[in-house]
C-alpha cells in the first residue's frame, strides 16, 4: 500500500528518542520531510543524523513545548523551511512507569507537571500548526496518549491521558471541516531503548529479576508479548497518511491487546 507520504512535511515533538523517534524514522522512510523537536540539543542532533539516512530533509529544532513562544517559533521555522506543515505527531511527554505515590503523598505539582507537558504541550503544538493546515485544506494531528487512560493504578497517568483523548475529540470536531483529522493512540508498556533500565529500576524497587518482570508484563497482553516502539510507529504512520481519512476523533490502542476487557 502506498501511504502517499512522499513530499509531506511532519513535525514530531519528543522525536529524539523512544516512540517519537520511531515515528519520525518511519515517516522519513515513507518519504516525508521531518522536523524533529526535543529539548536536548545533543541527543536531538544525533537522532536527526540517523534519520537523514532515508534521504529526506530533517530539521532538528530544539524547543520546549511548555513554552508557547518557543512552540510558535518552531512552527514558523518549519513553515519557512518546508513551505508548510502537513502532519503533527505529539509525543513530547515523560514516559509512564515510575513509582506511584498513594493519595496522601501525591503532590499537586506531580499533576501540574504532566498537564503542562503532555496536555498543554500537545495543545500548544496543535494550536500553532492548525492555521497552516486549515489554509491548505489538509492535515493530520496524532497525539500519543497511553493505556493508563483505560485503567487505574496511576492517578496522574490516567488523568493526563484521558485529558489528551478529550482534547483529541474536541479538535477533531472543530478542525474536521478544514480537512484535518485528529486521532490519539494508546501505547501500553512499550519496548524502547530505555526499557532495559526501566526493568532494572522496577526490579530494584519491587524485587525479582528484569527478565521475570518483562515476562509478567507480557502475560497481560492478548498477543503474549510486549509491543515495540517501531510497531507503535507503524500505526501512527498510517494515521498520518491520506489513507486514514475514515478515522478521526478516536483513540486507537496499540499495546498488543488488553486481556479480559471489552471496549466498544
Amino acid at each position: 500500500m502506498d501511504l502517499e507520504l512522499t513530499g509531506k512535511s511532519a513535525v514530531v515533538s519528543g522525536g529524539s528518542r523512544g516512540i517519537g523517534f520511531a515515528v519520525a524514522d518511519q515517516l522519513a522512510a515513507e518519504g516525508a520531510d521531518i522536523a524533529l523537536v526535543a529539548r536536548d540539543a545533543v541527543v536531538l542532533e544525533k537522532a536527526a543524523a540517523r534519520i537523514r539516512r532515508h534521504g529526506t530533509t530533517v530539521l532538528a529544532h530544539r524547543a520546549d513545548t511548555r513554552d508557547d513562544t518557543a512552540v510558535r517559533a518552531m512552527v514558523d521555522d518549519v513553515v519557512a523551511t518546508f513551505g508548510g506543515v502537513d502532519i503533527l505527531v505529539n509525543a513530547a511527554a515523560q514516559p509512564a512507569g515510575g513509582p506511584v505515590p498513594p493519595l496522601a503523598e501525591l503532590p499537586d505539582d506531580a499533576l501540574r507537571a504532566e498537564v503542562e507537558t503532555k496536555v498543554l504541550g500537545y495543545l500548544r503544538c496543535a494550536r500553532a500548526v492548525a492555521p497552516h493546515m486549515s489554509a491548505q485544506g489538509w492535515g493530520r494531528i496524532i497525539n500519543i496518549s497511553g493505556l493508563n487512560a483505560r485503567r487505574t493504578g496511576s492517578v496522574v497517568g490516567s488523568i493526563r491521558n484521558v485529558a489528551v483523548v478529550a482534547m483529541t475529540k474536541n479538535l477533531a470536531d472543530e478542525l474536521g471541516p478544514s480537512g484535518i483529522t485528529v486521532t490519539a493512540v494508546h501505547p501500553g508498556t512499550t519496548v524502547t531503548e530505555s526499557f532495559p533500565q526501566l526493568l532494572a529500576d522496577w526490579a530494584a524497587r519491587n524485587g525479582g529479576t528484569p527478565e521475570d518482570i518483562a515476562a509478567n508484563l507480557a502475560t497481560a497482553t492478548s498477543i503474549g508479548r510486549l509491543v515495540t516502539a517501531e510497531e507503535v510507529a507503524d500505526v501512527v504512520v498510517f494515521l498520518a497518511s491520506p489513507r486514514s481519512i475514515a478515522i478521526t476523533g478516536d483513540a486507537i490502542p496499540v499495546g498488543g491487546g488488553s486481556r479480559g476487557t471489552i471496549h466498544y
